[in-house]
């Protein structure tokens, strides 16, 4: 970002004076840029439409807007990556998987998270996450996030839970940026505690102290906290101590060659028959659990037909029972684990699998 550019034009209207000065404010801030990463000031002359493209933010620090005249202090957010193809440089390639992000606040005895509007969510939301290498994901903090992504998700090792969570936000793993905020005295320093955390268990990355003199300096004291914060996470991504639990992925891919024998014995021979069993080698009848979610009785009723009709499936019964939930089912079939995620799959089922236990999806 270029931030102090002073613009003060003249237009038919204040609309078009203001379009006038963020166009100026574009090129200067272009200008800028360029001197800032090749140095000189022969900075090539690039159209507007151009600029428009590689501007991705444009920042008021103040302004002043008259009938037709627009004074102002912008900033200039360039998009890093086509900005980048211009000057010959660049843009981070290597980015890690969406990461949803739980900033969490302890302040007088009491965590939070959305519960109350903190500098700290404030910071969070005003970070500018282009300039980093994590992919995070930011909640809003309105509706249901109140309750799904509260402070006591940090001690929740259920992967079931997170699974589903992780996965109504679109992200792979979740981030707990912490702080603990202590008041020396009523108008006196404010000390933070910051800890960088992450995943179900709670695993920690690294953990800083920052002091502001008084409560004024709150403000940037969480700002500067979150810097510190996306740095470590950086860091712990490049040397490989901020991986993603591959026991919260939802899917992973089926190999094709696996549906494709799956599809080969369940096609009749050229007589039209079945393959016999004397014909066919044998096959162990093994047990699996397979959930699903089953929004009422017919749900369950429904998932034990689908899975019956499945081939190589000799049996279905539910053995755990949820109405509105996740209910699980006992299923005998002839073959191993990944004949079993093949046929499902092949049979139109979404699946995920975590050793002998399937979770299937419509």
């Amino acid at each position: 970002m270029v931030s102090g550019i002073v613009v003060d034009v003249t237009g038919d209207s204040p609309e078009d004076a203001r379009q006038k000065g963020w166009q100026e404010a574009q090129r200067k801030g272009w200008a800028a840029l360029y001197r800032q990463i090749n140095g000189g000031t022969g900075a090539p002359s690039l159209p507007d439409s151009t600029l428009n493209g590689i501007v991705s933010a444009i920042v008021v620090e103040h302004e002043q807007i008259g009938l037709g005249r627009y004074r102002a202090t912008l900033g200039i957010t360039f998009d890093r990556a086509r900005a980048g193809q211009i000057l010959g440089i660049s843009g981070r390639v290597f980015r890690s998987p969406p990461l949803l992000v739980m900033p969490i606040v302890y302040e007088g005895g009491v965590a939070q998270v959305f519960e109350r509007r903190s500098e700290w969510q404030r910071a969070w939301a005003e970070f500018r996450t282009s300039d980093s290498s994590i992919d995070y994901v930011r909640t809003s903090g309105n509706g249901g996030d109140v309750l799904l992504l509260n402070a006591g998700q940090q001690r929740r090792r259920n992967r079931a839970w997170w699974r589903d969570i992780l996965d109504q936000y679109g992200a792979s793993d979740v981030l707990y940026p912490s702080v603990r905020v202590e008041r020396m005295w009523p108008g006196g320093p404010i000390i933070g505690y910051f800890s960088a955390r992450y995943g179900p268990d709670n695993e920690m990355i690294g953990n800083f102290t920052l002091t502001a003199r008084s409560p004024d300096g709150l403000r940037q004291m969480m700002v500067d906290g979150v810097k510190r914060m996306d740095a470590l996470y950086i860091t712990a991504l490049a040397d490989g101590r901020l991986r993603t639990d591959s026991s919260l992925i939802i899917e992973a891919p089926i190999a094709p060659e696996e549906i494709a024998l799956v599809e080969e014995a369940m096609t009749p021979d050229v007589a039209g028959a079945a393959p016999s069993a004397a014909t066919s080698p044998a096959a162990t009848t093994s047990a699996f659990s397979v959930q699903i979610e089953t929004p009422d009785a017919l749900g369950v009723i429904a998932a034990e037909t689908g899975l019956r009709s499945v081939g190589g499936v000799e049996s279905a019964s539910a053995s755990s029972v949820a109405i509105g939930g996740v209910s699980v089912l006992r299923v005998r079939y002839r073959g191993d684990a990944a004949g079993l995620r093949a046929a499902l799959t092949a049979a139109g089922w979404r699946v995920s699998q975590n050793g002998n236990t399937f979770r299937i999806s419509r």
